[in-house]
């Protein structure tokens, strides 16, 4: 069947000796666009609509400019986004405290006296401890929108914290920011695009540190740190022998109870009983990064991250995939008719991802051993009933051996020597020109599956920019490459000398889309190293294929903390002059960042390494190409 191109060559001809639809086929059925969807000039608020803005109907019926639509519909997107990180961070925090209260284990002791610090919390006992942290997050979240959050402040980097201020940019309750962001943007109210703009910087900050820097670091006390390790990536990591499943989603507290009892001696013996050596899991988007990230910890049932977002109809077509459980996005729709004919039942752990065909099992930790023992029971009676059916078909050699993960902000600094010296040391040498964040999904048009993002990365490399990643993008990088330390052989001649004497790749996997929030803590601590505030930093974001509306919400919080964000996509807001001019130029003097629209590899990274030298300029350091 005709497929859209992928960066990863194997996984591409792999697909196409199935005749199984995927989105890699009907990418091309869509690929017409609504061009007024695509400005953002579309409203469809009120039955007057849909009203579509041209300029000989310059305002929709009501009276509403081209500007107000798009601003409405940006706002509106943001907000989702926020909302989506938001029920992830309370999800972890509800977790966090029910973990606490029974008393269970804390494997992140240095990550909760962190956090203890920061939020001024004094207890000898850890359980007790961890209590209160939840309750300093969840408190926060379920704030008015006229009571500002507590926890900003404390985990802000002070110099944008004061920024933020000046500009009443701080965050109330963040769940009720979502809430009025959704009716300030409903019909006949806020018509100030200006206003709403702001209000979206301010979801930025609310997603930030509490939908991704909070997540990390609850994450990390209950589930433990980051390890740097070497690890297998790819197709190749699913054994057949096995009873495989698959984990969808973003919320890896939910399976952590059942990544525990798969190991017990007893559950091995069950899987032995049907033939199978026992279970592993298998990563599959975002939570399968963060079960990679985390991996040094469940080495025995982790059997490793197959591929992002994209892939997943493709796994399941292998025959080895026994079940699919799911807890949020991005579990795509279209592995729903692929399941039925592979016969692969799904379990979904909460609503908010539910698919048509899967099993709905509401998650708590108050039954979260029944929960774990009926998810064992459906992959055995799986594994039992389909695998005489089916046809195992695993591309052994898609993927690598020796992806270098596991990589944090503190398992980073702790290689370096505890201490960020070394790194800046390498910048203000020129061996190393500045750091690019290359983040956030993988989508289907910009160039192809995960395309652009491999390409700029590649430039960017080659410049000598070392490249962090965090989300589908890492999952997109790390399965053509490079993200192993060979890599190293296509990086410039200043950066491939640092990476060959540290043994480390140019490009740095951070993890899950969640991660972006360990790359903001980076970036503060460079900044405070260096006593600047973070605009200063020979630093750039891009977001090349995102997808979703999360990652605009992500990338609201690196307009809020100074950074350019680089997309290849605009996000539906070409319409609007004044919204445009706003995003493209006026805010990078009201927070010093920009948004960056490039569609072209080669500029784009012409236009993120002219950053970075007006930076090094601004710092004193030589700026020489």
């Amino acid at each position: 069947m005709k497929t859209c191109k992928s960066a990863d060559n194997r996984l591409q001809s792999f697909m196409q000796t199935k005749e199984i639809e995927t989105s890699f086929n009907r990418v091309e059925n869509q690929n017409i666009k609504c061009g007024f969807g695509q400005q953002g000039v579309c409203c469809r608020l009120c039955s007057n609509g849909p009203c579509r803005i041209t300029p000989k109907s310059p305002r929709g019926v009501c009276g509403a400019t081209a500007d107000t639509i798009v601003a409405r519909n940006f706002l509106r997107a943001v907000a989702s986004g926020a909302a989506c990180y938001l029920h992830v961070v309370e999800t972890t925090a509800r977790n966090l405290k029910a973990t606490a209260a029974k008393k269970g284990k804390i494997k992140g002791v240095n990550t909760l006296n962190q956090l203890a610090k920061w939020f001024e919390i004094d207890s000898e006992d850890l359980n007790d401890k961890a209590i209160k942290i939840a309750d300093k997050v969840l408190d926060d979240l379920y704030k008015t929108r006229d009571e500002k959050m507590e926890l900003v402040e404390k985990m802000a980097y002070q110099p944008r914290f004061k920024k933020w201020k000046e500009l009443g940019m701080l965050p109330g309750g963040a769940k009720s920011e979502v809430f009025d962001a959704i009716v300030k943007s409903s019909t006949n109210l806020n018509s100030d695009p200006v206003d709403m703009l702001m209000h979206c910087l301010n979801l930025g900050i609310s997603t930030g540190l509490y939908g991704l820097t909070l997540t990390n670091l609850l994450n990390d006390v209950m589930l433990g740190e980051p390890v740097i390790r070497k690890a297998p990536v790819g197709f190749k990591v699913v054994d057949e022998d096995y009873i495989n499943i698959m984990i969808t989603g973003h919320q890896h507290s939910v399976i952590a109870h059942l990544q525990e009892i798969l190991i017990d001696p007893m559950v091995k013996e069950f899987a032995e009983s049907v033939g199978a050596k026992g279970f592993k899991l298998v990563g599959c988007t975002c939570v399968g990064q963060d079960l990679q990230l985390r991996g040094e910890h469940y080495q025995e049932v982790f059997a490793g991250h197959a591929g992002n977002n994209f892939t997943s109809e493709a796994l399941i077509t292998t025959g080895a995939i026994d079940l699919i459980v799911s807890e949020f996005n991005c579990t795509l729709p279209g592995i729903e008719p692929i399941t039925d004919t592979f016969m692969v039942p799904m379990i979904c752990l909460d609503d908010v991802a539910k698919k048509a065909n899967a099993e709905h099992k509401p998650f708590s930790k108050v039954d979260e051993e029944k929960i774990s023992q009926y998810i064992i029971n459906k992959a055995l009676e799986s594994f039992k009933n389909r695998r005489h059916k089916v046809t195992i078909d695993i591309p052994k050699d898609h993927g690598h051996d020796d992806v270098i993960t596991g990589i944090s902000e503190k398992s980073l600094k702790s290689f370096l020597g505890n201490t960020w010296k070394p790194l800046i040391d390498l910048i203000a040498e020129g061996k190393i020109k500045g750091v690019a964040g290359v983040v956030g999904c993988s989508n289907l048009t910009a160039m192809g599956h995960d395309i652009f993002t491999v390409e700029l990365t590649k430039e960017l490399i080659k410049r000598d920019i070392i490249v962090l990643s965090a989300g589908c993008s890492s999952g997109g990088l790390e399965n053509v490459g490079l993200m192993s330390p060979k890599a190293a052989a296509l990086a410039g001649d200043r950066l491939k000398e640092v990476c060959m004497s540290l043994g480390i790749p140019p490009v740095l996997n951070f993890g899950p889309c969640l991660a972006i929030g360990r790359l903001e803590i980076v970036a503060t601590e460079l900044a405070e190293a260096l006593g600047i505030d973070i605009p200063q930093l020979p630093l750039v974001l891009s977001a090349p294929q995102w997808l979703e509306e999360q990652a605009l919400a992500d990338g609201a919080f690196g307009l809020a903390l100074g950074l350019p964000v680089h997309l290849a996509i605009p996000p539906f807001m070409t319409g609007g002059k004044v919204v445009t001019e706003v995003l493209t130029n006026s805010l990078v003097a009201i927070t010093g960042g920009k948004v960056i629209v490039e569609g072209d590899v080669i500029k784009a990274a012409d236009q993120l390494e002219e950053i970075i030298l007006n930076r090094r300029k601004g710092l004193g350091l030589d700026a020489q190409k």
